[in-house]
Parts: structure tokens; sequence; C-alpha cells
């Protein structure tokens, strides 16, 4: 099983629950670590998706069979999530977290240790935050970034982000500063414009005579503006 496409989790609800779900909807095992026999339904809402785990993956558990769940339980089985895969991802975590305890054996065992941030003003994530802040976890935005982080190094290298490519981005240095310098609602001189734009006027009157023609600018009874149709940023 690719250590990639396997993620092991708690079975728990909420993110335990939404990672298995995620792999057996990818149809990719997972791995439920128990903290009490691999028997036993906890939680008990989870027995259909256990059998869905036992079909696609497996159920790890140090307890033996028909035991129940205690809290020194979950705080054991949490080393072995973090052994059993490359890194481990918080997605959430308050002050006083499961997840937190689950980090602390990851970094112990020097795998990757990846944590999402989340609204500063959420108390499910101030232990995020205090991970990527103490420089023990790096922070991840998504699954690309996830994969680069844990995946073969120079491989798995996730896209840089980039915002929406706009029309004016293909204008060439001089007409971007030019059509950026124009006003939206008087006209002014090709003198003014090329003042505000840092060119010549040569320039400035060059500039404007292409981004006439291009529909980014017009000519108006006391000198150019920006057409008032052409969008923001277009």
């Amino acid at each position: 099983m690719s250590h990639l496409r396997t993620p092991p989790s708690g079975g728990a609800h909420g993110i335990d629950g939404a990672a298995h779900r995620g792999a057996l909807a990818c149809e990719a095992p997972t791995v439920a670590v128990l903290a009490c026999g691999a028997d036993v339904a906890y939680p008990s809402s989870h027995q259909q998706l256990f059998a869905a785990i036992r079909t696609r993956g497996v159920l790890v558990s140090e307890s033996p069979l028909g035991a129940h769940p205690t809290r020194p339980r979950f705080l054991v089985r949490n080393r072995l999530i973090a052994a059993l895969s490359r890194g481990t991802v918080i997605v959430e975590a308050a002050v006083r977290s499961g997840a937190l305890n689950t980090a602390g054996h990851a970094v112990a065992l020097n795998r990757h240790l990846a944590a999402v941030p989340g609204p500063v003003t959420s108390e499910a994530s101030i232990g995020c935050h205090r991970l990527i802040r103490q420089g023990r976890a790096t922070c991840v935005t998504g699954p690309e970034e996830v994969i680069e982080l844990m995946g073969t190094m120079g491989v798995d290298l996730a896209p840089e982000p980039r915002g929406p490519v706009l029309p004016r981005d293909s204008l060439d240095p001089d007409s971007r500063r030019v059509v950026e310098a124009m006003p939206t609602r008087i006209g002014v001189g090709p003198a003014t414009i090329a003042v505000a734009a840092g060119v010549d006027l040569d320039t400035a009157i060059s500039c404007l005579g292409g981004l006439a023609a291009a529909g980014y600018v017009e000519r108006v009874s006391r000198g150019w503006r920006l057409r008032p149709d052409r969008p923001a940023g277009g």
C-alpha cells in the first residue's frame, strides 16, 4: 500500500472519519488505528465505516478483542498513527487536543509534520498555529502541498499559486504603466499621463495609440481616459 495513498487515522468523528471516507471514495485503502479491540465499533455510529475499511483497508489495534476505549489508550494509539505514515497533517487542534499528542509522536519519530492554518479567531486552530509558529510543523493549504512535503523530492512539486490571468498582463511594460496611470472619469493630456506613468512623452503617445486600438482607452474632449466599459483589471 502506498504511503501517500493510504492515510492512517483514528476512526473518530470529524476529520478522522473524513480522511477514511475520502480514501474509500477514491478507491484507495485506509488504516483505522483504534483505541479499543478491533471487534469493537467506537464510535458506534461508525460501524458501517469500519466495515468498509475492513474490505479495502485494515483495522489496527494494540488492545485485545473486546477491549473498550479509555483515555490512556487513545493517547497511546496516537504513536501508531504517527509511525504508520510518512507524515502527519494536523487539520484542526485546540489548545488541549489529542491531535497535538499525535504531532509530538510524529516529531519524535522524525516524520514530516504539517498543519493547516485557520482563522486567527478560531479556537479549533490554536494548536495548528502554535505548531507553525514554533517551527515544528510546515504550513500546508492543500493536498498538493502535502504531497510535495511527503512525496519524492524534486518530483511531487506543488504548483505555485497564481491569481487569475488578466488581459492587461499581456501588455508590454510601458503600455501597462500607461494604462495603470489613466484616469477613469475625466480626460487628461498625454503629458500628464507621461508624468504619472513615469515614461517620456513620445512613449506615452505611442502607447496611447496602441491602447486605443486594443480598446483600453478612449479619446474625449479634454484628452484621454480609460474606457468606462472596460472591466476592472482588464
